[in-house]
């Protein structure tokens, strides 16, 4: 993906929170933070059924995600991109990289990496569109 910096790269590949924007049907942008894995080309989230994220998405496929700035107006990475219900991913118990990313907080917060595939069931796929960072 074209537009990011090394720094830019590096922060996609350690972070643990971005924050995924979809379209509500009347138009208003709606933004949550989400755990994400992003593998060079695509962004992987999983997602709660049921919630507005995923029936926008559905709705619209256009999304943005930005990772947080140093507090100053630098280190900003904002990404532009489509996204997909992907019902033939694999659970996040199936993706190591996912599994292994998030296992501290899984256990943090009172998961299993089972209890929580049962309960975020629904993975979102991101390609890019547009990046950029500063």
């Amino acid at each position: 993906m074209t537009g990011l910096n090394s720094l830019a790269e590096q922060r996609l590949r350690d972070e643990l929170v971005i924050w995924l924007t979809t379209v509500s049907p009347s138009g208003q942008p709606q933004a949550s933070p989400v755990w994400f894995l992003w593998d060079g080309s695509e962004f992987l989230v999983y997602s709660l059924p049921g919630t507005a994220r995923t029936r926008n998405i559905e709705a619209n496929s256009r999304v943005s995600l930005n990772l947080d700035g140093d507090g100053q107006g630098g280190s900003v990475v904002t990404i532009e991109g489509e996204a997909r219900i992907d019902r033939a991913a694999p659970s996040s118990t199936d993706v190591p990289a996912y599994a292994a990313k998030y296992r501290s907080k899984i256990a943090g917060h009172g998961w299993t990496p089972e209890s929580f595939a049962t309960d975020y069931p629904i993975p979102i796929r991101i390609a890019p569109t547009r990046a950029r960072s500063w």
